[in-house]
């Protein structure tokens, strides 16, 4: 079927009519500046990379040619340049007349010549390293937002910071968040005609969703979108969330017991200038479990809770709601709608249709008209099995034995909480007419927890009791559970609805993707290597060891002429530090090397002699603690622990094993790390507002019983 694309015309035509509407916004206009043109054409700009998806529609597809599925195989290391941050690396480069220009972990930017790797300068916000702690998935930042001649960054402890492109210095910087709440930025932020766009993170923490607009010039903030209900709405409160309150129940929004709802906006954002929408995907409720959030009056989970797990078409310039499709309602399994938002225009059924897609946790594929929100339609993409699919109304048909803040009862559910998609970037290629997907599978015990209740400081917020999935001290059990961990990229036909095609990978969490017009799709994949397949079979055709798992997205560009292709490597992110570390090694051993890749045709660069990990050895204290003290600390450590250092203590290779850490033996010590704040400013901060002494001590009690249980089950194998 003939799949059509933007028109030039009716881009320049909404240029025109952006420029003269609203307000006047953005200033620091040049003449080798971003401007509103400049952005609508992007999808022509063979040269460069200006925004985050390439374009507004966020394709990430790009025309060049010169690589091809037939000198794929001459792909060659241009130049490398080594990060600083040991941390996971989810960046997309921009690149802006030969200079590229990215994020690194802890929100650091860097500028380099995009053709010889010469560092041109440098720039660190300065976060404080305890509020590593906020963020739910690593320290990581997705990119940045060009405008004029300048650069905007969001960065993790909540500030939105403009630099000077040529320089890297701060022309000004704006806090976007309460510094004394849990938000958190890991986003790109995306600018339309002088208008910042940003959101945050930190559902897991029980904060309120938001996003809004700040004028690139002066930074002072246009508008703000709240995404769920403050729970005080009245007959003044915008239309839009006086809607939203209605779907939700038991009065605990904004209420003393730190519920904030959730709903964060934290990633996806794409644009139709034709239709002057913009598109935000909402987050999950706070807690996840729905039964705390919106209780009914027998307890349970009640209500859609708009507008959680949505995607929201709003004004650009004014903020104003227009439409919404919810799909997950009343989510209670994390199952955000903050995935990749693409749009393109597909012929459907014989009919021209402008449609906005998205492959969000919950594992269907949805293609919408994104002109009104009406639901085209949905289909699993990966194995599901908390819905049976999806009725004519784009309402899922739920498996009620799923639907655990009803039923009460624990329930393996898939996808789990990862999703079946998480953040990692799509790709688009309108020759072949599919949608490229980094999925996986991963099933997710979720048991609910008896009389929770909600920490504003620190630990997941999210109602259920999150050591129902640790894995036993078994070998054979680990084994099998294994086996279920999949990753795969799936060549998806929005029109036939289903795959044309699929690569299996090792494990889950691969990287973000690129196609092109050589006839090629590139990826990055959790067991350190950097491919090329054919796009349009999925065959591989180059392979490139990266000595690291690459999770981020590549680009490509010219420089005089000469295309490249480059990603940021570096393992990392939710999957890396919040799963248990041997099911991760057993897939695909890998440990962080944080550091940029550029490639081209007859590149002969070499990376430095691979380094293999070394681990302490498993040798922990002998286990003398009582029963009780060891089930409060394995509970303890579950709620406030796991999320950084991975389930049942049994750690990867981005964040320390605590069952190797030499604390253990000394109880001084690791109460000077867990409630003094020793290591801080490496992101490891205090805990004593959420924890006692007592419960701390028990925490580690329960550590070196779990290190005793592996160092046994490790012997007799």
């Amino acid at each position: 079927m003939k799949k059509l694309g933007f028109g030039g015309i009716a881009a320049l035509s909404a240029a025109l009519v952006l420029t003269g509407c609203g307000q006047q916004v953005g200033g620091d206009m040049s003449e080798k500046g971003i401007s509103a043109e400049r952005m609508l054409s992007a999808q022509s700009d063979d040269a460069n990379w200006i925004t985050y998806g390439r374009n507004y529609e966020e394709q990430r597809y790009s025309p060049l040619t010169q690589i091809s599925t037939e000198n794929v195989g001459e792909l060659g290391l241009a130049w490398s340049a080594d990060m600083d941050t040991a941390r996971g690396q989810e960046s997309t480069p921009l690149v802006i007349d030969g200079v590229m220009y990215f994020t690194t972990a802890w929100s650091k930017v860097k500028a380099y010549n995009a053709a010889t790797g010469e560092e041109i300068w440098t720039y660190d916000p300065e976060v404080p390293g305890e509020t590593g702690v906020k963020a739910c998935c690593d320290v990581v930042n997705r990119g940045l937002a060009a405008w004029g001649d300048s650069l905007f960054l969001g960065t993790l402890d909540g500030r939105l910071v403009k630099l000077d492109r040529e320089t890297g210095t701060v022309k000004w910087e704006k806090q976007t968040t309460d510094p004394e709440k849990s938000y958190t930025i890991t986003g790109a932020p995306r600018i339309i005609d002088g208008r910042v766009l940003i959101g945050n993170g930190g559902a897991e923490f029980g904060v309120r969703g938001y996003f809004a607009a700040y004028d690139a010039g002066s930074g002072d903030e246009l508008w703000r979108f709240y995404t769920v209900p403050a729970g005080d709405e009245d007959e003044n409160s915008p239309e839009y969330l006086q809607k939203a309150a209605e779907t939700w129940s038991g009065g605990v929004l904004g209420s003393e017991n730190g519920i904030g709802g959730g709903g964060t906006v934290w990633d996806a954002m794409a644009y139709d200038p034709n239709l002057d929408l913009l598109y935000i995907g909402v987050g999950n409720g706070s807690p996840w479990n729905r039964a705390y959030r919106s209780p009914g009056k027998d307890g349970t989970g009640e209500g859609d809770n708009l507008y959680l797990s949505s995607i929201v078409a709003v004004r650009p310039t004014t903020g104003e709601y227009v439409w919404h499709y919810q799909t997950t309602p009343g989510e209670t399994w994390d199952f955000t709608a903050t995935q990749h938002i693409m749009l393109a225009d597909l012929e459907i059924e014989g009919k021209p249709r402008k449609v906005l897609m998205q492959a969000p946790k919950n594992g269907f594929f949805y293609v919408l008209d994104r002109e009104t929100g009406e639901f085209i339609s949905g289909d699993p993409y990966v194995t599901v099995n908390w819905a049976t699919g999806i009725d004519e109304n784009g309402r899922p048909i739920e498996n009620p034995e799923t639907r655990i803040d009803k039923t009460g009862k624990p329930a393996l559910v898939a996808p789990g909480a990862l999703g079946g998609h998480n953040w990692h970037p799509m790709a688009y290629h309108p020759g072949e007419g599919l949608v490229y997907i980094p999925a996986f599978e991963a099933a997710m015990m979720y048991a609910p927890e008896a009389n929770w209740k909600p920490d504003p400081n620190r630990g997941f917020n999210v109602g259920f009791d999150l050591a129902a999935g640790d894995l036993p001290p078994d070998e054979g059990f680990r084994r099998e559970v294994a086996g279920t961990l999949k990753g795969m990229l799936v060549a998806w036909d929005p029109v036939a609805k289903k795959p044309r095609w699929t690569v299996e990978h090792p494990g889950p969490w691969n990287g973000g993707l690129l196609a092109t017009g050589g006839g090629l799709v590139f990826q990055g994949t959790a067991g350190s290597e950097f491919n090329a397949y054919d796009a349009a079979n999925g065959k591989k055709l180059w392979s490139f060891a990266a000595q690291t798992g690459v999770v981020a997205p590549p680009i490509t560009y010219t420089v005089d002429g000469e295309q490249y292709i480059a990603v940021l490597a570096g393992w990392g992110g939710a999957y890396a530090i919040t799963v248990d570390g041997d099911l991760l090694n057993r897939k695909a051993p890998v440990r962080n090397v944080s550091r940029m890749l550029v490639f081209k045709i007859g590149g002969k660069a070499e990376l430095p002699a691979k380094i293999d990990m070394a681990k302490m050895p498993l040798d922990p204290p002998p286990s003398r603690a009582s029963a009780d003290v060891i089930a409060a600390g394995g509970k303890s450590y579950a709620r406030y622990c796991a999320v950084c250092h991975a389930p049942g203590a049994v750690g990867s290779t981005v964040l320390p094993d605590l069952r190797r850490s030499g604390s253990l033996v000394n109880p001084a010590a690791w109460q000077s790390i867990v409630h003094d704040g020793a290591l801080k400013d490496n992101g490891m901060a205090s805990f004593k507002g959420s924890l006692t002494k007592e419960q701390i001590d028990a925490i580690r009690e329960w550590v070196i019983f779990r290190a005793n249980q592996d160092k046994v089950m490790k012997s007799e194998q």
